[in-house]
């Protein structure tokens, strides 16, 4: 385990990181070194793996109590246990504590079943998309690691044609019960059975392929459904394809959060979409068809005569679909009226021509600002 990088260096925080802080700093990684941004980068698709492998720890709170004790040979399902039933082979049952401390009065506490089915934890992984993409649905594949049973056997973490035997020091119960003398009477305490590491079982001839741990470190590629009206940072949940259950338990599901890439036109807000359309000043003065770019393809408006630069406009339905429900949001477009640079002399001349005709009702924001300015001053001087 000494090739291995400590957990809170590859994700670059303190060891009192908080959890927020460690989910920050993972999906910052995640995006950075993703397959889909990094195409045969080899260094970066290692570093993809060794950020979702620190980051399944750090999130784990149980996983990262362990690995804050004993490192590395605490929380890889890979390292050692095997004949002796190390306490890592599993999830630490926090029951055996309490029971050893409170459970032996008159010995009627009662301990979960060590062997009972457990559920698999959660996985995380991310997804790139474009702005089309979330827009309209689509088909992603993608790559994370998972912890799954051990295909050689079974998820016993015994070598084929054997299995695991019930332990001999405690028979097969998990704990074992210890009496003790004290001033009030003889006092009777169970605790986690050493040898067996609370599991009942012990493995005499471990599987080579996942050293008696009955899981082993995989990593999967599947082809997930984005659906349309996805948002940026939504987390779309993938049931059944997290890491692997203890003792025939179901599996966890996978948390894959979604990235979605800037628009170089279209900006979203809420599931309404915006965008700037620059006009000419004839065009705006006078007037105008014009076409509009929208999601969907191109679309024709008529530009009203008179529009001013910052006026809005809405296309009905023509936004992001609604995730939950039926409809669509609207497009709004804001125009923008562009100033001609570089006129020719004919051109100045012409413009300075129609600039001599025009008169204040042609401008009306115009005459309003100076209308305020002369009452301003005129009111200072009375």
């Amino acid at each position: 385990m000494a090739d291995k990088r400590d957990f809170y260096e590859v994700m670059g925080v303190p060891k009192n990181a908080t959890e927020d802080e460690i989910k920050k700093a993972y999906r910052k990684l995640a995006k950075k070194y993703h397959p889909d941004l990094n195409p045969g980068d080899k260094e970066a698709e290692a570093k993809f793996k060794e950020v979702n492998e620190a980051y399944e720890v750090l999130s784990d709170k149980d996983k990262r109590a362990r690995y804050d004790q004993f490192g590395h040979a605490g929380v890889d399902p890979n390292f050692g246990g095997g004949a002796g039933g190390s306490p890592f082979t599993g999830d630490i049952d926090l029951g055996d504590i309490f029971n050893s401390f409170f459970g032996g009065f008159g010995g009627g506490a009662r301990r979960a079943n060590p062997n009972a089915p457990r559920r698999g934890s959660d996985t995380e992984g991310v997804v790139n998309i474009s702005f089309e993409e979330a827009a309209k649905g689509c088909k992603k594949t993608i790559s994370f690691n998972k912890i799954e049973s051990c295909p050689d056997c079974g998820g016993t973490g015994a070598a084929k044609g054997t299995s695991p035997a019930s332990c001999p020091q405690c028979g097969g119960s998990g704990q074992v019960r210890i009496n003790q003398r004290t001033p009030f009477g003889v006092v009777q305490t169970a605790r986690t059975c050493d040898r067996c590491g609370g599991t009942g079982r012990v493995i005499e001839s471990p599987c080579h392929t996942c050293n008696g741990s009955g899981r082993v470190r995989k990593q999967k590629t599947i082809e997930i459904n984005i659906p349309a009206g996805v948002d940026n940072d939504q987390m779309l949940n993938v049931s059944g394809q997290g890491n692997a259950g203890a003792n025939g338990g179901p599996s966890g599901d996978l948390h894959v959060y979604v990235n979605v890439r800037p628009h170089p036109i279209f900006e979203r807000r809420g599931d309404d979409v915006w965008c700037e359309m620059p006009i000419t000043f004839t065009q705006a003065a006078l007037g105008a068809e014009v076409t509009v770019p929208t999601i969907d393809g191109r679309v024709s408006y008529q530009v009203r005569e008179g529009t001013q630069p910052g006026d809005v406009f809405k296309l009905k339905g023509k936004g992001i679909p609604h995730i939950n429900g039926r409809g669509r949001g609207d497009q709004y477009v804001r125009m923008t009226i562009e100033v001609p640079k570089n006129l020719s002399q004919k051109q100045k001349q012409l413009l300075q021509e129609f600039d001599s005709c025009a008169e204040e009702k042609n401008y009306q924001k115009r005459k309003g600002f100076f209308d305020k300015i002369k009452e301003m001053f005129d009111d200072k001087k009375a």
